[in-house]
């Protein structure tokens, strides 16, 4: 007999497992069916973020800084370190049982709140009384009824046409996470978030990078200002980046790539790498859930149709997350499930697109919120533009770390924060407070009235908004 719920989600992501938290908190009856798993079989949930994205990629880049810290930059602070080895494989441990600390932290909280898990391959099979069949494909197959269901089944890496990843030597951002030892040679491919924080890493450990971007300008979405100091910042460290190239037939043995492309001025070139990594965007994961069974209608391009308030075409069924249309964050995930589940309950949820932070964690790390100068400039809006330098905040200093800005962007009349933008130490976290003034639809004035405690780095963006009236103090 199947099990009754009022809501099934599946995909226990940021989306999936926020959402079935979300729903249970709000007073239903909730399950949550996700596949990921561990080595030996046991339930992973978290999704590609737990797994093999956001998570396990920040405790590498966490490794691999105090690596180089300790190898270049600790004698600047009169600490003298000799005979510095790297233990790759302690290293990678590290990451996995980071991991391991997230999976175990979902399924608790999935238990605290009771929303029973269930451990498998989540499908539709038919519209019922009572809402809508799933099926669970495990160890142990359960059918489920449920009178809603939210799909956040994620995405997964985009291969190019002819190289599939075979993690060992073309690797997708999973194989470029346990790399056993540390590659003479790195390719990147694709000069986005993964591939620029996946680079960081190994560059860091030893390994000369390569990046090669199709596109004409460097991380193209940022604000141009910030893009330029990012590249400028990430070649003095190692990383070779190259845009505009047109990548030709790739070759793969066992033990090289050979990758052909013609370059920015039209001559064509060839590199051998030991390693290539493929960061090229991500696909939409509907394999195996049932759409066509039940006429759930995708886009061209794969992803599930929503409207604003994450609704599909089908009665009672949801999307999140990287599965419907939208910027490919865990966290605007997250705020779709939490909106999803009080939609449900019958609340307003609330998702604002324009107040999603984005964030690279290489270093400098690189965050913003908002418009850049050139979207204002061709939407033609009027505005005020205000930066500070971290080379002139006390905090960072003392950090020895003052490279980068922050740049407050305001309307020229009502002087309301219309984006903010910083590369720096601690973008990711200073970020925060931008996002907070502009969901509020405060002004660059709030900001430089609000008290920060000194020495900050957080002093940096009042710095900046004080600088979009011309009144910084520091600068």
């Amino acid at each position: 007999m199947a099990k009754q719920f009022d809501v099934v989600v599946i995909g226990a992501g940021p989306g999936g497992y926020i959402a079935a938290i979300r729903a249970a908190q709000l007073g239903m009856s909730v399950a949550c069916i996700d596949a990921w798993s561990t080595s030996d079989g046991k339930p992973a949930p978290g999704g590609a973020c737990t797994n093999v994205g956001c998570i396990p990629s920040k405790a590498l880049l966490q490794s691999s800084e105090y690596y180089e810290q300790v190898n270049e930059h600790f004698e600047d602070h009169g600490i003298e370190v000799k005979d510095v080895k790297l233990k790759l494989n302690k290293l990678l441990g590290r990451k996995d049982s980071v991991v391991k600390e997230n999976n175990e932290g979902i399924l608790y909280l999935l238990k605290k709140n009771k929303v029973t898990f269930f451990h498998g391959m989540g499908s539709f099979v038919a519209h019922v009384d009572g809402g809508w069949s799933i099926k669970v494909a495990g160890k142990k197959d359960e059918d489920l009824v449920s009178k809603h269901v939210i799909i956040a089944t994620g995405s997964s890496p985009r291969e190019l046409p002819g190289l599939p990843f075979d993690e060992e030597q073309v690797l997708s951002n999973d194989g470029a996470l346990r790399i056993p030892s540390v590659p003479k040679k790195l390719g990147v491919i694709g000069a986005g978030v993964i591939g620029l924080e996946l680079g960081s890493v190994w560059r860091r450990l030893g390994s000369e990078v390569t990046v090669l971007e199709a596109m004409p300008d460097f991380l193209a979405a940022v604000d141009q200002q910030v893009a330029k100091e990012a590249q400028k910042q990430l070649a003095k460290q190692g990383l070779d980046i190259q845009t505009g190239v047109k990548i030709g037939e790739i070759k793969a043995t066992s033990k090289s790539v050979t990758v052909p492309y013609t370059d920015a001025k039209g001559e064509e070139q060839t590199l051998t790498f030991d390693k290539l990594i493929v960061s090229i965007g991500r696909v939409p994961n509907v394999e195996g859930l049932g759409v066509d069974t039940v006429g759930l209608k995708r886009d061209e391009r794969g992803f599930i149709v929503v409207d604003d308030e994450c609704k599909t075409n089908l009665p009672n069924v949801w999307a999140v997350g990287d599965v419907v249309r939208g910027p490919m964050l865990a966290h605007k995930a997250e705020e779709e499930g939490v909106a999803v589940a009080e939609r449900i309950a019958g609340q307003h949820g609330h998702v604002n697109f324009g107040t999603i932070p984005w964030v690279i964690y290489t270093s400098p790390e690189i965050a913003w919120v908002g418009k850049n100068e050139q979207q204002l400039k061709t939407e033609g809006r009027a505005y005020k533009a205000g930066s500070f330098p971290f080379m002139a905040n006390g905090r960072a200093r003392a950090l020895g770390n003052t490279t980068g800005f922050v740049k407050v962007l305001a309307d020229a009349k009502t002087d309301e924060v219309l984006g903010v933008h910083i590369i720096g130490p601690q973008a990711s976290e200073l970020i925060a407070e931008a996002v907070t003034i502009m969901e509020f639809r405060g002004a660059a004035e709030d900001i430089a009235r609000i008290c920060h405690a000194h020495p900050t780095l957080s002093e940096s963006l009042k710095e900046a908004a004080l600088a979009v009236d011309k009144r910084s103090l520091n600068f």
